[in-house]
């Protein structure tokens, strides 16, 4: 059987808190908001910038600051504080686990803390 790539999770427009170019690389997220998104500890990640269309991939970093969305390194001239980010990882599985397979999607605030999902839409 065949491997598919789907979404499996995604902290929907986070607000980017803070950049931070003179450090190694990657993305510091709230560690809370981590585990409720099921994103591991240097798991790699593709980030897209709602404000100006950037994607590009990087690896979280759990934080103990709430809240706390920051770009480092290379990634930091990517956006700007204030800036609306998608964050979302991928994982393979076979296509037998994939059909019934949801991704763990977290939406926030203005100031990153999780709210409520509102229930899908019918597309017609």
């Amino acid at each position: 059987m065949a491997l598919v790539t789907l979404l499996k999770s995604k902290i929907h427009r986070a607000v980017v808190q803070r950049i931070a170019l003179d450090y190694n690389g990657s993305v510091s997220i709230d560690g809370e908001l981590m585990r409720a998104a099921g994103l591991y500890e240097h798991e790699r990640v593709l980030i897209a910038n709602v404000n100006n269309g950037q994607r590009f991939e990087t690896y979280c970093l759990a934080s103990a600051e709430k809240g706390l969305v920051c770009l480092n390194g290379a990634a930091a001239r990517l956006a700007a504080v204030g800036d609306l980010v998608i964050i979302m990882a991928f994982a393979q599985m076979e296509e037998r686990e994939a059909r019934n397979f949801q991704p763990r999607v977290v939406k926030v605030d203005g100031l990153n803390r999780p709210v409520p999902l509102e229930p899908r839409s019918m597309v017609v």
